[in-house]
């Protein structure tokens, strides 16, 4: 039921028939009596700008999800961004501060290694390659980062991307080791497929799978199925495998944490959803 107190989330961008937030989030909340609601706002580019501002002029407004195509321009239009947000380059959470400022953070990343702390999987110390180094992927690397691995490796196709990303992460993390222009993964403890590869059946795989050790903790963000070639070949050597959907679900209660909302876990998410 809303009501004259309902607390709004924004979930904003274009187009929006896609989006899933509205029921994962609302059977939660309303589970729980949670007096609060998601709502998809279609907005494009030209206007976004004046709109985002409009709508945290609502009192009502907790936060804001922010998808594409939005996620890169958020980022010149806020007053204070994370480390991470400013890693990444990119935004998909904007709140109001204690102040009425603008600020924003970027959980792509965090989802990634929250999934990956939930299977055992503790990054402190150790090594990760990161192959790809879009939005998604420096968000990952950015959030790998934050998390404490000693040494990592990213590649990308585009090597000038690459190495930007390396450049912004060692601004932030000075005492990180960071490796570019390699997609090898022998000897690397955690192995991250970042790129868009394995979303159609005739894609070569993004890396030598025969080189990732069996111990070796594997995760994938290609949404379009659950196993994608590389995660089958990686599950077949022996690694721990995540696949791209524990991302989606591990990020929502960072999200509603972020907005000072009751938490929950992935798993009381997707037994709620109405996908």
């Amino acid at each position: 039921m809303i009501n004259g107190l309902t607390q709004i989330i924004a979930h904003i961008g274009y187009p929006t028939q896609t989006f899933k937030s509205p029921m994962i989030y609302n059977p939660y909340f309303a589970e729980h009596e949670i007096n609060a609601v998601v709502v998809p706002f279609a907005c494009q580019a030209d206007n976004y700008p004046a709109f985002l501002r409009a709508v945290f002029g609502n009192e009502n407004t907790v936060g804001a999800l922010i998808t594409m195509p939005h996620k890169v321009s958020t980022v010149d239009l806020l007053d204070r961004l994370s480390p991470t947000a400013q890693i990444a380059g990119a935004c998909n959470a904007v709140r109001r501060g204690a102040d009425g400022k603008l600020e924003g953070d970027m959980f792509d990343g965090e989802g990634f290694v929250r999934g990956m702390i939930r299977k055992g999987f503790v990054a402190q110390g150790k090594s990760a390659l990161v192959v790809g180094c879009g939005g998604v992927g420096s968000a990952i690397a950015a959030s790998l980062a934050a998390a404490g691995v000693a040494r990592l490796a990213l590649f990308d196709p585009n090597a000038g991307q690459a190495a930007a990303l390396a450049s912004r992460l060692q601004t932030h993390y000075p005492n990180l080791q960071v490796e570019t222009g390699s997609n090898d993964p022998e000897g690397f403890d955690l192995v991250v497929n970042a790129s868009p590869l394995g979303m159609y059946d005739n894609d070569p795989l993004p890396m030598d799978v025969s080189r990732i050790a069996p111990n070796a903790f594997v995760g994938e963000v290609v949404l379009s199925r659950a196993m994608t070639p590389f995660l089958t070949a990686a599950a077949a050597r022996g690694c721990t495998i995540q696949v791209a959907t524990d991302m989606l679900f591990e990020q929502i209660p960072a999200y509603l944490e972020y907005f000072a909302l009751p938490s929950t876990t992935p798993d009381e998410l997707r037994r709620l959803a109405k996908l």
